[in-house]
């Protein structure tokens, strides 16, 4: 691995430990304040943040086209340190957490979205599905030790999760402020124009259907977060520490097949096959959860499905990349903004599904995983006839 894409993965693992600390305490400190809305609120508080990521994700992506990666990952790891501080200081207040999730949706896609960039700009093609199995990794292995550490902190105080994530994404900021290098040459970055680059300039051709593959797939995944700490407090009465072992397991899956799969054995144009053996994974994920009543199977299927996902998501993020015909800050800004959409609306639609019955959420997100193979062979086949068509003589 080279030094700026070894920084760049340190950067955003740090940045998803602070992430997955709080997962397992949110609808603990939501239920303390209100207790009879406890599935609306979790739902909004998860769709707000993505709302307002999806807005800025574009932005943000566009404006390091412009002006560098570097100083845009800075902002957003900044942000997300305030957003978390506000939160543990308004635990007691449900204004101050919607105020905090909004800060955090702000700045959430100068994190993501433009480090996606920062390793399109230091990967080659050749090499591209390698260097986003490592950013998948890195999120996996945040996600894997944030919830265990948020659930252990939990015994301390119920705020205290959202303080050592503060802490810890400060932390960060100044390593990246230290040992982050600018991967966008200035004479490779876009000029301003009197006209902004819209987001839908990259939703073209036989991409837009990667891009609808995508967002069924953050579907399911926002709808299951949603709702799972929920599921479990009604079959098997869970607590912060257990679900924070639960994704702890998931994590760690997913983090082990990104690095050890996805980065080893997955080659240029090997990415769709990957994608269809991880979208029948997560379908028979989702599908085994419901017949689930204790923590260890649940944790088991949990797996299973995190299996899927970690094979999906860089598979997916790989081919936009190499597809693209705009920079790859706006085609990452629309990933990301694909990815924000489907946490808008799956929180509020896993909260609802799940009000009329705790087992609807999983039977629709194996559905979606399912249907999502439609948009899959579609990309497939209008790709080979362009693939075709350029190659005849002209």
């Amino acid at each position: 691995m080279n030094k700026p894409l070894a920084v760049v993965m340190l950067t955003l693992m740090t940045t998803f430990i602070g992430f997955g600390i709080i997962i397992p305490v949110m609808p603990e400190l939501i239920k303390r304040v209100d207790s009879n809305e406890l599935a609306l609120h979790t739902g909004l508080l998860l769709s707000i943040y993505s709302a307002v990521s999806f807005l800025m994700s574009p932005l943000w992506g566009s404006l390091s086209d412009r002006i560098g990666r570097r100083p845009i990952i800075l902002i957003g790891i900044l942000g997300f340190s305030a957003s978390f501080l506000v939160f543990g200081l308004g635990a007691h207040n449900l204004t101050l957490m919607y105020v905090s999730r909004i800060l955090g949706g702000l700045f959430s896609g100068a994190v993501t979205s433009v480090i996606v960039a920062y390793v399109a700009d230091v990967t080659p093609p050749e090499e591209r599905t390698r260097g986003m199995g490592l950013v998948g990794m890195s999120i996996g292995l945040g996600f894997t030790i944030g919830p265990g550490v948020g659930g252990l902190l939990s015994k301390i105080s119920l705020e205290t999760p959202f303080f050592v994530a503060s802490a810890l994404a400060l932390l960060t900021f100044f390593l990246a402020w230290s040992r982050l290098k600018e991967s966008l040459d200035p004479e490779r970055r876009r000029q301003p124009s009197a006209e902004r680059v819209s987001r839908w300039t990259a939703f073209r051709g036989s991409l837009r259907y990667l891009y609808l593959l995508a967002l069924f797939v953050a579907l399911s995944l926002a709808g299951l977060e949603a709702t799972l700490q929920l599921f479990g407090m009604e079959r098997f009465e869970v607590t912060p520490g257990q679900v924070g072992m639960m994704f702890f397991v998931c994590g760690l899956v997913g983090a082990l097949v990104q690095g050890g799969i996805v980065r080893r054995y997955i080659r240029k144009g090997d990415e769709p096959k990957f994608i269809v053996a991880g979208l029948l994974f997560s379908a028979v994920g989702f599908l085994l959860l419901l017949t689930s009543h204790t923590l260890w199977t649940a944790t088991l299927f949990l797996a299973i499905f995190g299996i899927g996902n970690a094979l999906i998501r860089p598979c997916v993020t790989s081919l936009i990349t190499q597809k693209t015909t705009v920079g790859q800050g706006v085609a990452s800004g629309l990933s990301s903004s694909m990815d924000s959409l489907g946490r808008i609306i799956g929180p509020l639609g896993g909260a609802m599904l799940f009000k009329l019955d705790l087992q609807l959420p999983y039977v629709v997100g194996g559905l979606l995983s399912l249907a999502a193979l439609l948009f899959l062979a579609r990309f497939v086949t209008l790709d080979r006839q362009r693939a075709g068509s350029e190659a005849l003589p002209r």
